[in-house]
């Protein structure tokens, strides 16, 4: 198959439904080999089923396209190896990494439990640690031997994660930290030819179609659908290509037709006393400098 990414191998994770499915498809359609991963879990993180992943490898395939089902548990080291094993065992290669996967288990503050944060933080957060470790060690042995790859890994946060989201802390605190490894990843891992970015989607999922509802309601026939997954998926493909060469360490918004690219924390107003502070004049002085800062955005959920 021609397209900007033939001659790719990309894994997917999440890839059973809702973004993942889209970017796996918009993948492969644009010529790269896919190994599509899922757990085939419920919205919110329970069972398991091979059903999803195999699916769509057969609409891939039914395409013309070439793609692999991976059914293992990212957030587990040997899950997350097995990962990249079905990529180098199926295609020979991985030129880049999806990361996708998620569920939700929304509380507000004082209703979250211990569990629902741990399992929210664990799939998101070291799920996508431990694909990225792996995927990056695979390519650092590749360059360290004269082989430096051209090699790609997005990420997806939120704008959750970007803002903060009412009822949605332990999403949110997770999503934050997938920027947090963005960043570090891509300042890291760049002497061995590897680009790390992210994107903050926003689509019409199993996560967000009831949280949601009113925004990601589906439109009239015949209307552009401003939240179909796949409008977010061009992106992806594009990051993932080598056509991508030189983006490294950035943050992207997609949204129907927009995209974005997020500025992220810069330093505003600031005084310097050149001494230490007393409370009082350091509560003085910080009100001085929050009148002159911009207000932040609001909190997504809070209006």
């Amino acid at each position: 198959m021609t397209g900007i990414c033939a001659g790719r191998a990309v894994a997917v994770t999440g890839a059973g439904r809702g973004l993942g499915r889209a970017h796996a498809r918009a993948l492969a359609a644009e010529g790269a080999a896919v190994v599509v991963n899922d757990l085939g879990v419920t919205a919110d993180g329970a069972g398991a089923s091979p059903g999803p992943a195999q699916q769509v490898v057969e609409e891939i395939r039914a395409r013309g396209g070439r793609a692999v089902a991976h059914t293992g548990d990212i957030t587990t080291a040997d899950g997350a190896a097995s990962l990249l094993a079905a990529a180098l065992d199926s295609f020979g290669r991985l030129d880049a990494l999806v990361n996708n996967a998620g569920f939700l288990r929304d509380r507000m503050l004082v209703n979250l439990d211990e569990d629902d944060w741990d399992a929210v933080v664990r799939v998101h957060l070291k799920g996508h640690f431990l694909p990225l470790r792996h995927a990056a060690a695979h390519w650092r042995a590749e360059a360290r031997a004269g082989r430096t790859p051209n090699a790609r890994v997005i990420n997806t946060s939120s704008g959750a994660g970007l803002l903060g989201s009412v009822g949605q802390v332990n999403y949110s605190a997770a999503k934050a930290g997938i920027l947090g490894l963005t960043l570090v990843a891509a300042a890291e891992l760049g002497r061995y030819g590897v680009q790390v970015n992210a994107i903050a989607p926003a689509a019409r999922t199993r996560m967000t179609e009831q949280t949601f509802a009113g925004t990601m309601a589906a439109p009239a026939e015949g209307e552009f659908d401003a939240m179909a997954p796949g409008n977010v998926s061009p992106l992806v493909v594009w990051l993932a290509s080598a056509a991508s060469h030189g983006v490294t360490g950035r943050v992207f918004e997609a949204e129907a037709g927009r995209i974005t690219v997020m500025e992220g924390w810069r330093r505003g107003p600031t005084i310097d006393k050149g001494g230490r502070w007393t409370p009082a004049e350091a509560g003085e002085h910080a009100r001085e400098l929050l009148a002159a800062a911009t207000e932040p955005h609001p909190v997504y959920g809070a209006r």
